[in-house]
């Protein structure tokens, strides 16, 4: 794991500059412009190696849809003159690319001594919380790496939003998982990351939104990365989904500017699997930080060896060596150590520490309606990046 650490990343004059093949970028950004209208209204394509961002794309719309028409199985398009464009500066609901930071969050706090990653999360019970129910994870034993990598047992998800809000943390806590922690086999679940969300406030007495403001996003200078983005933002931020019934999960309107997930919703826009919003060059500090082994110019946010632990196979919260999203990002270019993730809304990002080389895709898939699962795009996106490094 490298240590170098940079000031801030640079525009790079040109692509061989950063040690990427020009003819092979513009073939990617050809691609992202495809991709625009097809797969979703917009994308933003942010792709870099080294100390270098070598290209900056934006396609499409930001905004182009009041609403879904179900009958008319399309989109209610807005004239002209009420659509935002997409730039490169345009800020997404990241969705599950919230689960990155919370996992930073959790190796932060380890760095401080307040947690263990393998130590039951039962240990860390503040005075204020209930004792966990039998037969929750907690109570058979669970713990922050299992959390982390998926392995707790818990299934996917739960209707929080159908829930009273006083029940909603209660219900996560108690929830019983399907198999022994540990034993169990990987089973993504947007309820391990709210569980470590409890924790961290446990251990704490801070609040998640506070946690990543403080340890992640003002020491790197993210300023438009954030939970609860505010309202004079909102022309820049891409648009979500017009949920509506039976589509989706509740009747809110086209979102443009509140969280989409229905879940991280009900529980105030702060959440630990899904929430936070950035645009595509904030990612990419993000990125290069953790390239960097935790620095980034004078700001450190993790030690190399929290670094090191995010991203070793099979990942803590990080994805690694996954081809169906980074196409040859992942594999033999690799040597199996590309990490990153992806996002309901149409978001990813890929990190690899390899061949020094990251790439970031926003894209604004759910807007106007939710569409089955496509990754495919994204690893097309991965592919022509890992063709254009040169040795």
């Amino acid at each position: 794991m490298q240590a170098v650490a940079y000031a801030r990343l640079r525009r790079a004059s040109a692509p061989e500059r950063a040690g990427l093949d020009g003819a092979v970028l513009a073939a990617l950004a050809e691609e992202a412009e495809g991709l625009a209208g097809d797969w979703a209204p917009g994308v933003v394509v942010v792709a870099g190696r080294g100390q270098y961002v070598a290209l900056e794309h934006a396609a499409g719309w930001a905004l182009r849809y009041s609403a879904w028409d179900p009958e008319a199985g399309r989109g209610v398009e807005l004239p002209a003159e009420r659509r935002l464009p997409m730039r490169t500066d345009t800020v997404f609901d990241l969705a599950s690319l919230t689960k990155l930071y919370t996992a930073i969050a959790v190796l932060q706090q380890q760095e401080r001594g307040t947690l263990d990653l393998d130590s039951p999360v039962a240990a860390y019970r503040d005075s204020a919380t209930p004792p966990p129910a039998d037969g929750s994870a907690a109570a058979r034993g669970a713990t922050l790496r299992h959390l982390l990598t998926h392995t707790s047992g818990l299934r996917p998800e739960l209707p929080l939003y159908d829930l009273p809000p006083q029940r909603r943390r209660g219900r996560v806590r108690d929830e019983a998982p399907l198999e022994q922690p540990g034993t169990a086999p990987y089973r993504y679940s947007d309820l391990n990351l709210l569980l470590v969300q409890d924790v961290l406030t446990s251990v704490t007495s801070r609040t998640l939104d506070a946690l990543v403001a403080d340890g992640i996003t003002r020491p790197l200078g993210l300023a438009d990365t954030c939970f609860r983005p505010p309202r004079g933002l909102r022309r820049r931020i891409a648009a979500t989904e017009d949920q509506r019934l039976p589509w989706a999960k509740a009747d809110r309107g086209l979102l443009h500017g509140a969280v989409h997930d229905e879940n991280a919703h009900a529980l105030g826009g702060v959440a630990g699997h899904a929430g936070l919003f950035a645009c595509a060059c904030d990612l990419a500090v993000v990125c290069r930080t953790l390239l960097s082994g935790g620095a980034y110019g004078s700001a450190r946010i993790l030690a190399p060896s929290s670094v090191a632990q995010l991203l070793a196979p099979p990942g803590l919260g990080f994805q690694v060596d996954q081809p169906w999203f980074m196409g040859e990002l992942a594999g033999p270019l690799s040597g199996g150590r590309a990490a990153g993730h992806t996002g309901f809304t149409g978001t990813s990002v890929v990190l690899d520490p390899e061949t020094d080389t990251f790439l970031v895709v926003l894209a604004n898939t759910v807007h106007p309606v939710r569409r089955g699962p496509d990754s495919a795009p994204r690893a097309r996106l991965g592919t022509l990046l890992a063709r254009a490094v040169r040795s």
